[in-house]
């Protein structure tokens, strides 16, 4: 249905004029609340063809309504719905109040695990006094959104009337290619385009591949700490969701037996381990070489797959960077999972998937099926963006940017806390794991509480742990988003919120 349409039935065999059947037809509109204030109806001519009448019936009942204050009519703006009209149609509706959106599990839990608690907090919405240290938002005010009108616009100059309808599922092959060389260059992986297949964002990776490579009595290892995300797109399969501890050096590979035996579960069973080497979520710790033989060697013993979230890996502030761990020689172990949310920006919602050979296809299916395709015209762009070096120099841009901002916020931590203040994942990314020892004892809700009456808000992170929380106040602190006076102001107001809360009574 056309949104100019109207639903407005004529009864050409009733003895009211066809005119005023049209004038009560958009009365009743108004008064059920289908037509609103301000709404524009259609022209007169393309109401009358919808209604298969003459233009003249359309626009005497239009003078009608005019004449009773129903309709306005303006030039350049068409003809409306009178302001005039809302009490009247506010009287004759109950419009229920707006509220946010919440998610909930799709599949019942138990709502007192901690694997299932909690989900993420909304976003706050930015009114300019708030200090929000969430995590994972990268700086939005500094990305070239001329420069990607730019790549926009030559993508669609360039469309054809194939670029225009259901390309193909695996992804545009320019922006494939160019995701080849980007992974070859900064990751140390050699894929050809055949073997990355392009989804919508990399969430949408992880839940293929949870369709694909498990079933009822299997088992999936994940890190913990974790995101809480990612734990219900795990546990909306039907399999065993074993969480297995990091420490330093990442995932404590050594663990895993003894970790799936204590949920009833056999090692051999494990179908999918999942990994965040790079930037560990969220004590952003770095997965060493030894672990990295170790997991690989492991995995090929009982045939798992290693799902490698190379999330964060473009912000790296350590003198020494190691590569993918699929770039490993035994890599058909692993498949990699990548995406632009922040490096570009979230609202893309493009990631990909580098894949063994043994999963393109049936991948690709699932693909096709759940999602039929990423829109090509975007992805077009974005090979553009990257192809021109515009990519390369932002992220250059923000690398720089961010190791500034990173700086701020420790300098102002260390200045408050001092020896009282344990800070992991500085290395990369684009948030720290802040550990406040000092205030052993203060419940990490009631620091919250009083730093958001202060206007800054931050984030507990006992609710990524399943087993073994801090037993310290802990936050996860996000700084991408945030102008460094901004950050000093907020850390200033932290510790001063932390001191109100510490104080004895």
């Amino acid at each position: 249905m056309g949104s100019s349409e109207l639903l407005i039935v004529l009864d050409r065999d009733s003895s009211t004029p066809l005119q005023q059947q049209v004038c009560d037809g958009i009365t009743e509109l108004v008064g059920s609340g289908r037509l609103r204030p301000g709404e524009a109806v259609p022209a007169s001519r393309e109401l009358a063809q919808q209604l298969g009448v003459s233009r003249t019936v359309v626009l005497r009942a239009y003078e009608l309504l005019r004449a009773h204050g129903l309709l306005t009519a303006r030039r350049g703006s068409g003809t409306r719905i009178a302001e005039l009209a809302h009490d009247d149609a506010r009287r004759r509706e109950h419009r229920p109040v707006r509220t946010a959106l919440a998610p909930q599990p799709p599949r019942a839990t138990d709502g007192g695990d901690a694997l299932w608690q909690p989900w993420e907090p909304p976003p706050m919405r930015q009114s300019g006094a708030e200090l929000d240290f969430r995590h994972g938002t990268p700086a939005l005010a500094n990305f070239p959104v001329s420069r990607w009108r730019q790549s926009l616009h030559e993508a669609y100059a360039r469309a054809d009337a194939a670029a225009l309808g259901y390309g193909p599922a695996e992804g545009s092959p320019a922006l494939r290619a160019q995701i080849a060389t980007l992974v070859r260059q900064s990751r140390a992986l050699d894929a050809t385009p055949d073997h990355i297949l392009v989804t919508s964002g990399a969430t949408q990776a992880l839940d293929i591949l949870v369709r694909l490579l498990v079933g009822p009595g299997d088992v999936v290892v994940i890190e913990d700490p974790s995101h809480t995300v990612l734990r219900q797109v795990f546990g909306s399969s039907s399999a065993t969701v074993v969480p297995v501890p990091v420490d330093e050096e990442g995932l404590r590979v050594a663990d895993i037996d003894e970790r799936v035996r204590a949920h009833g579960q056999d090692p051999a069973r494990v179908r999918l381990v999942y990994v965040t080497p790079s930037h560990q979520f969220p004590t952003g710790f770095i997965m060493s070489e030894a672990r990295r033989h170790a997991l690989l060697a492991w995995a090929r013993q009982r045939g798992a797959t290693v799902l490698e979230d190379d999330y964060h890996n473009e912000f790296t502030f350590a003198s020494e960077r190691l590569p993918a761990l699929a770039a490993a020689r035994h890599h058909d172990t692993v498949v990699y999972v990548g995406s632009f949310s922040k490096t570009v920006f979230p609202a893309l919602r493009i990631g990909y998937a580098i894949l063994p050979p043994r999963l393109v296809q049936p991948f690709l299916g699932i693909k096709w099926i759940t999602d039929r395709l990423t829109p090509t015209i975007t992805q077009e762009a974005l090979a553009h963006f990257i192809a021109t070096g515009a990519y390369g120099r932002h992220v250059s841009r923000m690398t720089r940017l961010y190791r500034q901002r990173r700086a701020c916020l420790l300098d102002g931590l260390y200045e408050h806390f001092g020896a009282g203040v344990r800070i992991s994942g500085a290395a990369a990314g684009l948030h720290v794991l802040v550990t406040l020892a000092d205030a052993r004892g203060v419940a990490e809700d009631e620091i919250v509480r009083r730093a958001a009456a202060r206007g800054v808000r931050i984030y507990p992170a006992s609710g990524y742990f399943v087993q073994g929380p801090p037993t310290e106040p802990t936050f996860l602190m996000g700084y991408a988003a945030l102008p460094a006076a901004r950050i000093t102001e907020g850390v200033d107001l932290l510790a001063s919120a932390v001191r109100e809360a510490a104080a004895p009574r």
